[in-house]
């Protein structure tokens, strides 16, 4: 999960957990509490044994209120899903998302919601190959 102030971005992984793809968006409406019944419902759409929140850390590595807040929802989400989360640095995977799409010839204009997707697929594998012992 790739989440901001107004999107979130989400993945999933094959069952073997060895690749990402996007799966959606979901929005959250400004002053409106974080969609938690929405991503539940997909989670259990999807069969979901654990959920990878991304830590919104500061380029040199500290912590920053964002990722304070992650902590707060990664706790709540494992609390209300009843699966495990982890906290993976989340540093530069939107502007790695948005680097593939221009590498590939491909406009981001008016297409948000679809690189937040593509953002939580570059997390969530950086997640996977670390996890396997691959590149990071």
């Amino acid at each position: 999960m790739d989440w901001g102030e107004r999107r979130i971005g989400l993945a999933l992984s094959d069952e073997s957990r060895t690749l990402a793809q996007p799966l959606a968006t979901l929005t959250r409406r400004a002053g409106k509490r974080f969609p938690m019944r929405q991503l539940l419902a997909l989670l259990d759409a999807h069969a979901v044994t654990g959920v990878v929140v991304g830590l919104p850390l500061a380029p040199d590595g500290s912590e920053t209120d964002a990722a304070r807040e992650a902590r707060v929802l990664a706790a709540d989400i494992a609390r209300r899903a009843g699966r495990p989360v982890d906290l993976w640095d989340e540093r530069l995977t939107t502007a790695r998302a948005l680097r593939a799409v221009r590498e590939l010839g491909g406009s981001t204009r008016g297409r948000k919601h679809d690189v937040d997707a593509l953002a939580a697929t570059v997390l969530l594998q950086h997640y996977l190959d670390a996890r396997r012992g691959g590149a990071t």
